[in-house]
């Protein structure tokens, strides 16, 4: 339900492109869209997870400069400097904090169903620090070469796109190097059984 609430924002910015051909209505329509995503996250999980706050703002405030500037750029630098900023925070991780953030991140959601080794969750990481920088360097190369509605396909589908085969590499990725937990070194059994040495 969180991937639908995400993703409707940005269908309902392209529909609106596509019907009025007009861009600074669109950005008008993603404004209280985000605004309804984060108040409907909310209503069902009674906090609203970090990254879609940040989007929202996001959307909220340089959809506000465009419009205050009549500038489409400012609007369309929004997926670059967030997927930018999320992939210096991920690179950060790599080198501060015990775990890198995507070992935090997919843990919380898939608690004790798969074992991955130190080394495969750094790798990981800078997977997700490669796929940050390539989503935002694609998006502000198709703002600044295309017209303006070849762009607002891309945003729908370009990045949909790349995310899509990002995840998918990801899961293959994960598949042949996890481990479930009865196949990783149980760490207690081990002490359990040096003491009884003893």
């Amino acid at each position: 339900m969180q991937a639908l609430l995400d993703f409707l924002p940005v269908v309902a910015f392209a529909v609106t492109y596509w019907l009025t051909k007009d861009f600074y209505t669109a950005i008008q329509v993603i404004m209280i869209a985000v605004t309804i995503q984060v108040i409907v996250t909310y209503a069902f999980k009674r906090h609203v997870p970090k990254m879609v706050l940040i989007s929202a703002a996001m959307v909220i405030v340089l959809g506000g400069i465009s419009l205050l500037l009549q500038n489409d750029l400012v609007f369309k630098w929004k997926p670059t400097v967030l997927n930018w900023a999320f992939g210096l925070v991920f690179l950060g991780s790599q080198f501060i904090g015990k775990q890198p953030l995507v070992q935090r991140l997919i843990e919380s959601m898939a608690k004790d169903e798969f074992v991955l080794a130190d080394k495969h969750w750094r790798n990981l990481n800078l997977m997700w620090v490669v796929f940050f920088l390539v989503s935002g360097t694609a998006n502000i190369v198709v703002a600044y070469t295309f017209d303006e509605a070849t762009w607002v396909n891309f945003k729908l589908f370009g990045l949909l796109g790349i995310t899509i085969v990002f995840f998918l590499v990801q899961a293959l990725w994960i598949s042949s190097r996890a481990e479930t937990p009865a196949e990783s070194p149980n760490t207690d059994s081990v002490e359990e059984s040096k003491s009884k040495d003893n």
